[in-house]
């Protein structure tokens, strides 16, 4: 994208001096962190000049700005994804808008289908490492503008923020799995073979989103924690199972609320 200094001075127009610290990407279904922004401003995707705009189900397309628990977030209320539009720096543009705006740490979250057999609907999953199989958003005219087009991942995910939510749940009660999060292009779900070869390859959970994100944030230099809501079992251990974006929204909302708690404790500690 061509046109970031425009975006940029429009929401910088609608927030004033407030300097996000933390920025929040909620996936699907997961909307419950939203509302425990407090004092928020609203800015909705569609009254940003040029910014991408989500089409998916269970994404509402706006930034929200405000507190949670004493930080200065900026939660992205869904984001696009590659399917909607094959463009990766649509894909990642609210990631380095937020980047842009200040935040240093980046959580990244997002409903998920088990490739693990031993994960149950409604986990809540800690991504250590990711396997990307989409484009690499880096690729492309406008990557360096963001940083080092070489971008080093050996620890895309960082291990402070990792140990910061397994000692939050503990003292929540909230059960975590822990694990490796793989990024495919969608929209169709995948089939039991392709199953197998995830978990082949080290995968414990799929979906079509975050990877690319993820990319783009470290490219910036930003701490990145991520979290998968797990709403779908692995195919091939589970026969039979079928999955649609309706019972992914109504999963992850009923998982919503233990990631916010947890998300509440964390910011406390930063």
């Amino acid at each position: 994208m061509d046109n970031f200094a425009q975006i940029l001075k429009y929401v910088k127009s609608r927030i004033g001096d407030f300097k996000p610290e933390v920025g929040i990407v909620l996936g699907t279904g997961l909307d419950s962190v939203a509302e425990a922004v407090e004092n928020p401003v609203t800015v909705p995707y569609s009254s940003i000049p040029g910014f991408p705009i989500p089409t998916a189900i269970g994404h509402k397309g706006n930034l929200v700005f405000g507190t949670i628990s004493g930080k200065n977030v900026c939660v992205m209320q869904g984001r696009i994804h590659y399917y909607e539009c094959c463009d990766m720096q649509q894909v990642v543009a609210p990631v380095r808008l937020a980047g842009l705006l200040g935040v240093r740490t980046i959580f990244v979250t997002n409903a998920a289908g088990s490739v693990n057999a031993a994960f149950r609907m409604g986990d809540l999953m800690v991504i250590n490492d990711q396997i990307n199989l989409m484009p690499n958003p880096l690729c492309g005219k406008d990557a360096e503008a963001f940083g080092d087009r070489f971008t080093d991942m050996s620890l895309a995910y960082d291990p402070a923020l990792v140990a910061l939510a397994e000692n939050m749940s503990c003292k929540l009660g909230i059960r975590l799995q822990n694990g490796v999060y793989l990024g495919v292009t969608g929209p169709s779900y995948e089939t039991a073979s392709e199953n197998r070869y995830f978990r082949i390859i080290g995968a414990d959970a799929v979906g079509m989103s975050t990877t690319s994100e993820v990319i783009a944030a470290r490219q910036m230099g930003l701490r990145v924690f991520g979290m998968s809501v797990i709403t779908g079992l692995a195919r091939d251990a589970a026969p039979g199972a079928t999955t649609n974006g309706g019972d992914v929204v109504a999963e992850a909302e009923r998982a919503s609320r233990k990631l916010t708690a947890l998300f509440i404790e964390m910011l406390k500690q930063l």
